[in-house]
């Protein structure tokens, strides 16, 4: 990981003062770093005894910092991880542009590595997380979304990243296409858990910790998880009344959707699905060569669903 920030540094370097204000403000706030932590222990996991890996995290990395950027201005966010949104620092403008530099200098660190197979995933991955926000955005206020569009927008949005990041790995290494495969779906799965987990922390979550308030998602209009088996579950009379807060935007009813949550079991089903994103995660390991880091990327799995932040 001390390689993958290196090179993240040392590739964010632009003669244009605010692009290196901005990228070093959001690449220095930090983060789990989860993504190109994938990348880095498939490619280890298969045995790849190259440097191209420590390229490939970077620009995940990177990938998955625009797409922060951009998500921030969309949602008109203030806080992330506790800190100041770039867009709240510098502006709406700077952080778009900056964001689409960072899309632009991870496509040219990936050229690099000179695989067209390598671009093509993580060409056809950005285009689907890109596709993933739109269907978000389709569905801002959308009291009526089911789980499985739930789930459709979060393996776009954010699986799909976990996905190409763990086919890299296996791709660099040459691996069978069964092999890379079975660590595409680990990465899909893994992903799709993290991102309900991290869904269920707006509701259930310390502020402190997760860096925002309970209900931050809700007053952006996003229906997640809990609130979609909340509603499913409440009572007949009181639906009205909670779907026209959401669409209003009202929290003063998140004392009673934080109460119906609880009585219906919303949260404790919404930590159900992702148990089952984590069992399938680590079934998919079952494809990959008994070692000490398969054994690492199941106890990966597991942190997945254990977190509080």
């Amino acid at each position: 990981m001390q390689a993958v920030d290196a090179c993240i540094r040392s590739h964010l370097g632009s003669e244009v003062v605010l692009v290196n204000q901005v990228a070093e403000y959001i690449i220095g706030n930090g983060g789990k770093r989860l993504r190109p932590l994938l990348t880095l222990m498939t490619a280890r996991a298969c045995q790849y005894p190259g440097q191209h890996h420590h390229v490939l995290a970077a620009v995940v990395e990177l990938i998955h910092t625009a797409t922060l950027l951009h998500d921030d201005v969309v949602d008109e966010s203030g806080l992330r991880r506790g800190k100041q949104t770039a867009n709240a620092m510098f502006g709406n403008a700077a952080a778009v542009l900056v964001g689409d530099f960072l899309y632009s200098r991870s496509f040219q660190m990936m050229v690099t590595v000179g695989q067209m197979r390598v671009q093509e995933i993580l060409a056809d991955a950005t285009n689907l997380i890109a596709e993933g926000e739109v269907l978000q955005l389709m569905n801002i206020g959308n009291t009526d979304i089911d789980v499985p569009d739930y789930l459709r927008v979060i393996q776009y949005k954010t699986a799909k990243l976990f996905e190409a990041a763990a086919r890299l790995g296996a791709v660099l290494a040459g691996v069978s296409v069964e092999q890379e495969e079975s660590l595409a779906r680990y990465g899909m799965h893994l992903g799709t858990a993290f991102q309900i987990i991290d869904d269920v922390l707006d509701y259930s979550g310390d502020a402190q910790t997760i860096g925002k308030n309970a209900g931050d998602d809700l007053a952006e209009g996003k229906l997640t998880l809990p609130v979609i088996y909340a509603l499913r579950r409440a009572p007949e009379a009181e639906l009205p009344g909670l779907k026209a807060a959401i669409v209003a935007g009202d929290l003063a009813i998140m004392p009673r959707l934080l109460e119906l949550m609880q009585q219906t079991g919303a949260v404790a089903s919404a930590r159900e699905v992702a148990m089952g994103e984590v069992e399938a995660a680590i079934a998919c390991l079952q494809g990959v060569p008994d070692s000490e880091t398969r054994d690492q990327l199941r106890q990966l799995a597991l942190l997945s669903i254990e977190r509080d932040a």
